[in-house]
């Protein structure tokens, strides 16, 4: 028995062909939604769907909120904008079928693509995503950004791959970028006291670790903007951080 958990917010362009991935195997869906304004509601009244509504309140808890609300041992997470390929879905049936495996969680390859083009460089791919497990073994830990399951016990490792649409347009990953260096901002913001070099060098650093030594000019010029992204995140985060370190200076 498996349930399949989503986490939803205004996503009525991706959530019909991720709800298809699953439907027709998956004996549950559960999907966590932050007060969509579109279709996203209408568009999950299926059968198999529970739809709950709940107030944002950040990604590890939305994500943990839906994993309480399950009923079925066997887990298996999903953004509403990936899809199972046929070859994971053979795979994860597979493990339903065999619940005495030595295995309390799985981990799967994630195909991502950005604007239409699958990125292969820069750790994209594989890019394991730890996204089947048993309820029972697994908990959410208390994360701002780039969350994360924490699984009891042994991690296998499966050949399919998710499928990710990530980044259809530049605005829609500008602001999730945005977001991102926020948050990650207010969660280093204790470790270190960040400075000039920090802002100046480290975006630096990040464009040309990625572009360069992790390959990313194999994927062209979706390799470039790739590159150019991180490192505006990285640089927006050193800001931030400067900033929150800084406030009290700046009224004075």
């Amino acid at each position: 028995m498996l349930t399949v958990n989503i986490i939803t917010k205004n996503e009525e362009k991706n959530i019909t062909e991720c709800i298809d991935s699953v439907i027709d195997w998956a004996d549950e869906i559960i999907i966590v939604d932050a007060e969509s304004t579109d279709k996203t509601p209408e568009l999950c009244k299926r059968d198999k769907v529970r739809f709950i509504t709940r107030k944002w309140e950040g990604w590890a808890s939305q994500r943990r909120f839906a994993l309480e609300q399950s009923t079925h041992e066997m887990i298996l997470v999903l953004d509403a904008d990936e899809r199972i390929s046929p070859e994971l879905k053979e795979e994860v049936l597979s493990i339903l079928n065999n619940p005495t495996n030595e295995y309390n969680g799985y981990r799967m390859p994630r195909k991502t693509y950005f604007l239409d083009r699958w990125v292969k460089e820069m750790g994209w791919y594989p890019g394991y995503q730890l996204r089947l497990f048993k309820r029972s073994h697994t908990t959410m830990p208390e994360r701002l950004v780039h969350e994360g399951y924490a699984v009891d016990g042994n991690i296998g490792t499966l050949k399919g791959d998710i499928i990710h649409y990530s980044i259809s347009d530049i605005n829609q990953y500008s602001y999730r970028n945005n977001l991102c260096a926020y948050m990650q901002a207010k969660e280093m913001i204790n470790r270190r006291k960040v400075g000039y070099k920090d802002i100046l060098l480290r975006p630096i650093a990040t464009l040309i670790r990625n572009y360069i030594f992790k390959k990313g000019y194999k994927d062209g010029i979706h390799g470039l903007m790739v590159a150019y992204f991180d490192a505006i995140t990285n640089s927006l985060t050193y800001m931030n951080i400067w900033d929150m370190q800084n406030k009290d200076k700046q009224k004075r």
